[in-house]
């Protein structure tokens, strides 16, 4: 039973973003955030609200978490509607809106390929697309994408015809990475939670828990340190490539799934307890 605030004590409010009807392929999103949401009420008066919606309603709430809500792709007009009530407010937002991951788009792979840093190759240009290694296959990914959302597998040429089709250089190209396996750090803040990982890449949601080791942790912290968010959810998503490398898939700083359900139940109420700590201390 969750300890009663002080008489006159008031609660402080947060405005938890989530679709709950939003179909991801092989996992129930809103199973997961019915469950937050029923923990943070031990904490905070909490009320939901669809993405669409939060513009509108964030008003008098203390804090704005977004969750599951689905790739901004599907509601791009009034994400940027919520943006800028949220700036205008001065609402504290978690994760702060300063991400520079998955929340600005998926240019940041290209800075950081160019950079030198451990990820996929990857470009945004038809004239940058030998610089790629020579393969049979190349992805293709809209830079506001998630969830695989409008992922395609095509051949050099078609990747140079989409390139060049391309308003703005709003795709980018990678190669089609053999890889062991997939695997996902997660982290509050800078603290590292647990890692979950998929033994078989053709069922890429089937995850189980996963023992980083001490490179692990050291490859997955130049991200989130790259990223320098004080405080939010981040999800730092790898491939482990035949000769056992480590490349960044993407780094998501938005509204990363978290998997809780395929974490043991002290892993879980750790997270959970972090994550309270985490939003409360969020500057106002």
């Amino acid at each position: 039973m969750t300890a009663a605030s002080p008489a006159g004590a008031r609660r402080p409010s947060l405005l938890l973003v989530t679709d709950l009807a939003y179909e991801a392929r092989g996992r129930r999103y809103c199973d997961e955030d019915i469950f937050l949401g029923s923990r943070l009420r031990e904490t905070f008066d909490v009320a939901l609200c669809h993405p669409r919606d939060a513009a509108a309603l964030l008003e008098g709430f203390d804090t704005v978490l977004i969750r599951n809500s689905g790739p901004v792709l599907h509601y791009r007009e009034a994400y940027d509607a919520f943006l800028s009530r949220a700036r205008e407010l001065r609402t504290p937002v978690y994760n702060p809106l300063g991400g520079r991951g998955d929340m600005a788009g998926k240019e940041y792979l290209i800075e950081m390929d160019r950079a030198g840093l451990p990820v996929i190759p990857t470009v945004d240009r038809a004239a940058d697309l030998p610089e790629l290694p020579e393969v049979s296959q190349y992805v293709i990914k809209p830079k506001l994408g998630a969830d695989s959302v409008g992922l395609r597998f095509v051949t050099a040429a078609e990747a140079a015809a989409e390139l060049e089709r391309a308003a703005g250089g709003s795709i980018l190209v990678q190669p089609r990475i053999d890889f062991r396996h997939e695997v996902s750090f997660y982290f509050v803040d800078d603290d590292f939670q647990y890692a979950l990982y998929a033994p078989d890449p053709e069922r890429r949601w089937v995850l189980e828990p996963y023992a980083a080791s001490a490179a692990d942790l050291e490859f997955a912290r130049r991200f989130i340190d790259w990223n320098s968010l004080t405080h939010g959810i981040q999800r730092v998503d790898a491939c482990r490539t035949a000769d056992g490398t480590l490349l960044l898939v993407e780094l998501e700083d938005l509204n990363p799934y978290l998997s809780l359900d395929r974490v043991g139940e002290e892993v879980r109420e750790a997270f959970v307890a972090r994550l309270k700590t985490s939003i409360a201390s969020l500057p106002r």
